[in-house]
């Protein structure tokens, strides 16, 4: 699993304390942790200029560089957007939930 500082920052906005504190421990789960780098911003400008939101193109684009085989959303604009995408899968959770249960 990928942990990224974008999912930090979003995190500690989080006004649920319950909620905050089990999101804090699947951050002990993740195997990779990405951090800002211009690689990150560059990917994250590109997709915000493709009409992704900023924080949304932050976690596409960390997704991206932690060379994530999956990006989970509800988001059909990104979905959309990242249809063809051949540098990770966008899927919706019930399409990765099917995907797994094949294997």
């Amino acid at each position: 699993m990928t942990w990224s500082y974008i999912l930090d920052f979003e995190n500690e906005a989080n006004p649920f304390p319950e909620r905050k504190y089990t999101i804090e421990k699947w951050r002990h789960l993740s195997t990779i942790d990405i951090v800002e780098n211009e690689e990150v911003l560059l990917k994250a400008t590109n997709f915000a200029k493709m009409g992704i939101k900023a924080k949304d193109a932050l976690h596409l684009a960390c997704a991206i560089v932690a060379n994530s085989e999956y990006f989970l959303t509800t988001d059909d604009f990104i979905q959309k957007k990242m249809f063809r995408s051949d540098e990770i899968k966008v899927l919706s959770p019930i399409e990765f939930i099917n995907i797994i249960e094949e294997v």
